[in-house]
């Protein structure tokens, strides 16, 4: 097995050099390509001046280009960062600023938006411009500006820096929604044990073809790369316009294996899957949030081939559970076990374990776990603590993940979701699940998209309101869903308010819903005068 990232293509390079590993638009490179593109990227970053465990940020779409920078520079002994293509400027220069980056790979009308910032950007020595020098910048201070190709001829004869597997391969930033995002840090043996682990229950195989919709700085997205890498798969790059448009690609490419967010899924739930789709897709996943099941029905009616997997996961430590597709019927609910190579438990606040059927939280443990927060120790000291339950005697105590996630487990040892420690609702003395009320709402029928949420109110401490797109405008009624929320749930789960939208839920740079800005929202919904 690969020690360091990159070493997934190098060892596919040799073993099947042919064989097709990314294609983008009416570009193959095969894995012998890929290698020589990334030891291009690795020679021009060192001619650039890149040192051991440097940053480099990638702030580009998806293309071979991205992909090329960021296994480059690791490679060269850098840490890549990914940052989503849909941040804008303010949100780029924090990250520049935070993690001290050294190289920016964009393109050029990217840096134009981007120049009025980057004088606050000190560390930022070099840009490397994917389209050549037509956009080229006027940078404010003295910074080196190489377009690709030159970048790919560079070469001082520096050698890479020698790494091991717990060195720093990337920084993963999340999506900020509790405030500034905060940077994870990922060692190579992260990557490689999170690719491998979840190749290993999607039985990944060389023949697969992935498509990669999600951004790469998610790590739910990187994973679609480093998990066909591991394969020997190939990987269809795509940023999609419209949803029919990732079937489309689907059916054309022959894509077996297809990765999305609740909020894609549920717009490709009620679309037309052609044969063609339906054929070659062998299996689904999901993960950044519950699948609700009326989405999940739809999905394998239209599929009856595909295996569809539910994943539960967290920047942290990549990937914690999974529903295996032969327990969907019995365990509809259940976020799974733990995936290959990791424990996950449930715990009490004093970190002893829950009983069955106990509501504790949930704490990750394993070769996943990331190394803690980019140059935040206090938040780091806050998430990343001792293993519970662990030897005493241990001198240096092991380190889990303390999700923040309520979950239970049952007898068998299938754990449920029941929401964020800081998104439970706490309504007239009860502690109320929004994904429970949420599921709810979507199995009326008259609901594409649904968030409940707990509102400040004088009364009750926090009311439910839920905030929806309807399916059907013509066709919604919020007295019908609210009785069917009544039909369905105790009194105290039943929303106080429902508020309908004509258009998509907020979502954050990940594709999750955003909650704290519709709580931000409608924060004075209830409040006198």
């Amino acid at each position: 097995m690969a020690r360091l990232l990159h070493e997934l293509i190098l060892e596919q390079a040799e073993r099947r050099p042919g064989a097709a590993a990314i294609v983008h638009r009416q570009t193959t490179l095969d894995y012998a390509e890929l290698t020589s593109l990334i030891q291009g990227v690795a020679r021009g970053l060192l001619a650039l001046g890149l040192n051991r465990a440097e940053r480099v940020a990638v702030y580009l779409p998806k293309r071979l280009e991205t992909v090329a920078a960021m296994f480059g520079t690791a490679l060269a002994g850098g840490v890549f960062v990914p940052i989503n293509p849909l941040l804008k400027p303010e949100q780029v220069a924090y990250i520049l600023r935070d993690c001290t980056v050294r190289v920016l790979v964009t393109a050029g009308d990217r840096v134009e938006w981007l120049q009025p910032l980057l004088a606050d950007c000190p560390d930022l020595h070099s840009l490397v411009l994917v389209d050549g020098p037509v956009a080229a910048p006027r940078p404010t201070r003295p910074v080196q500006i190489m377009n690709w190709p030159a970048l790919l001829t560079a070469d001082t004869g520096r050698s890479q820096a020698r790494m091991i597997d717990s060195d720093v391969a990337a920084i993963l930033y999340t999506s900020g929604s509790t405030g500034k995002p905060k940077g994870v840090v990922l060692s190579h043996r992260n990557l490689l044990a999170g690719a491998y682990s979840v190749a290993e229950y999607l039985d990944n195989r060389a023949e697969d073809r992935i498509l990669a919709v999600l951004p790469f700085s998610f790590d739910y997205g990187l994973s679609q790369l480093t998990t066909a890498f591991v394969a020997g798969a190939r990987t269809v790059l795509m940023d999609y316009l419209l949803p029919r448009d990732v079937i489309a690609t689907v059916a054309r490419e022959g894509i077996t294996g297809l990765a999305a967010v609740p909020p894609l899924w549920v717009q490709l739930a009620p679309l037309p899957w052609p044969e063609a789709a339906a054929d070659c897709l062998r299996y689904i996943t999901n993960s950044g949030g519950a699948m609700s099941r009326a989405t999940l029905s739809a999905l394998r009616q239209s599929l009856p081939k595909t295996q569809p997997f539910l994943m539960y996961g967290l920047t942290e430590a990549f990937r914690s559970t999974c529903l295996p597709p032969a327990e969907l019927d019995r365990r509809p609910n259940s976020i799974g076990k733990a995936v290959p190579n990791a424990e996950v438990l449930v715990v009490r606040e004093d970190g002893t374990p829950c009983a069955p059927g106990e509501p504790g939280e949930l704490v990750h443990r394993g070769p996943l776990v990331a190394l803690g927060y980019w140059n935040d120790p206090a938040k780091t000291a806050e998430r990343f603590r001792p293993v519970p339950g662990q030897n005493p005697g241990l001198p240096i105590p092991e380190l889990a993940v303390w999700s923040g996630d309520t979950v239970r487990i049952d007898e068998d040892g299938f754990l449920y979701f029941l929401g964020r420690k800081d998104d439970l609702i706490k309504t007239s003395g009860y502690r109320v699940s929004p994904t429970e009320v949420e599921e709810v709402l979507y199995s009326s029928g008259q609901i594409a998209e649904a968030a409940a949420l707990g509102i400040p109110h004088n009364a009750l401490g926090q009311a439910i309101v839920a905030v929806v797109k309807p399916l059907r405008e013509a066709n919604f009624s919020t007295g019908r869903l609210i009785a069917h929320c009544k039909q369905h749930l105790p009194n105290f789960m039943v929303p106080l308010q429902v508020v309908p939208r004509n258009r998509d839920l907020p979502r954050n740079p990940n594709g999750k819903i955003d909650r704290k800005a519709l709580v931000e929202e409608l924060r004075g919904l209830f409040q006198e005068g």
